[in-house]
């Protein structure tokens, strides 16, 4: 599998109570890798899956530690270096609730160029794996989009991760279908948010993935629900998926790790409900931990094997 996208450095803070406005309070300030492309490769590698990453960093300090992730990781990393952009960075606010907000600055990941896209590591791809980061502006859209399109003209197969309810708002949602329902994308990981915004305001989960197979009518639809576990709808049916946990800590990056484990098991296995519970054992365990991709205990590495 090969992911293009963003690779990010994460700047988490997270408080233990209520921050007031002008207040102070105690809390956790980290700093860990990140970028939803480059997590989504990760927990895919974590699941036993060959994963390449095509990204652009800059040379910095902050390049060469993600380099140095990325091996650590068994991801085979294809960076573009750049003097002209600093690697890229997000500052994640993880309130008392463990609910997360995010601000993403534009570092070197937003500047990817078609010219700069290995073609060679595209072509021999079988999936390739694209987040809505790298399609709310341009660049990195013509890019993300060429490597798409050179993807599947070669017989792989796309996934896609719409990425922000927020961010397709304000690019709005005709652009953004514009941008992306031509690709012919085969895998659709939504969460419930993106979801609704994209069906024009459905709240229902089945409703909204049917909705969603009407725009993409050659994916399947894995649709996230966050507390209330995950549907997939394939071929018209679907089937609900319990979460694993209701424990939330830090929901950074469980979509990304819900993304990276399901993409493993089905790419292998081809069964999408058996990747969904797969992918919820992960997800679950990441939200009862600090960060988009902690290390794994024995408990988690011991879930990873069984896929």
């Amino acid at each position: 599998m090969c992911v293009i996208g963003d690779f990010a450095w994460d700047v988490l803070i997270r408080t233990n109570r209520e921050l007031l406005r002008g207040g102070d309070t105690f809390g956790e300030v980290m700093l860990t890798p990140g970028g939803s492309a480059a997590n989504v490769a990760v927990w895919a590698s974590r699941a036993g899956m060959a994963t390449e990453f095509i990204g652009k960093i800059g040379r910095d300090h902050f390049g060469r530690l993600a380099q140095e992730d990325l091996d650590r990781e068994h991801v085979v990393a294809h960076f573009v270096e750049t003097e002209a952009h600093l690697t890229g960075s997000v500052a994640v606010f993880v309130d008392h609730t463990g609910e997360r907000s995010m601000i993403s600055g534009h570092g070197a990941d937003f500047y990817l160029l078609p010219q700069d896209l290995p073609r060679d590591v595209i072509r021999r791809a079988r999936h390739m794996h694209l987040t809505a980061w790298s399609f709310f502006i341009d660049p990195p859209r013509a890019a993300a989009r060429s490597a798409a399109q050179l993807a599947q003209s070669s017989g792989a197969t796309l996934s896609f991760d719409p990425g922000s309810f927020q961010m397709i708002g304000e690019m709005g949602v005709a652009q953004f279908l514009a941008v992306t329902q031509d690709l012919g994308i085969d895998i659709l990981l939504p969460n419930k948010e993106e979801g609704s915004i994209l069906t024009g305001g459905l709240d229902e989960p089945a409703e909204i993935a049917a909705g969603l197979a009407d725009l993409f009518p050659t994916a399947l639809i894995m649709l996230k629900l966050d507390a209330d576990g995950a549907l997939v709808w394939e071929h018209g049916v679907g089937t609900h998926i319990p979460a694993g946990t209701n424990n939330l800590v830090d929901a950074t990056g469980a979509g990304d790790s819900f993304a990276g484990g399901f993409l493993a098991h089905y790419l292998e296995h081809g069964d999408a409900v058996a990747a969904a519970r797969f992918a919820t054992t992960i997800s679950a365990w990441v939200i009862e931990h600090l960060g988009a991709r902690p290390e794994p205990d024995a408990k988690l590495s011991a879930s990873l094997q069984r896929r």
